[in-house]
């Protein structure tokens, strides 16, 4: 059942942070892949910023969501180095 809702957490946070940074998503699989990581880099950047969203659904979504779209904008500045 955990696993089914970190898909569905990463579907939903990847989807939102595709739409906040690039205006579109990136289809099922890569919204769950990009919000998978985004919740680990979420929860990495609030734990060292001291902030607790809370053990939830909807903090992990937050944290998930916040995480994807940082994700997104480190991806979109290293493409524009490399490019």
């Amino acid at each position: 059942m955990n696993l089914l809702i970190w898909l569905i957490v990463g579907a939903v946070a990847g989807w939102a942070a595709g739409e906040i940074v690039r205006g579109f998503g990136f289809g099922l699989l890569g919204n769950i892949v990009v919000g998978i990581i985004g919740a680990m880099m979420g929860g990495a950047a609030f734990d060292a910023l001291g902030i607790a969203i809370g053990a939830s659904w909807v903090g992990a979504l937050i944290t998930a969501t916040v995480g994807a779209v940082l994700l997104l904008v480190i991806v979109g500045f290293v493409r524009k180095l490399a490019a």
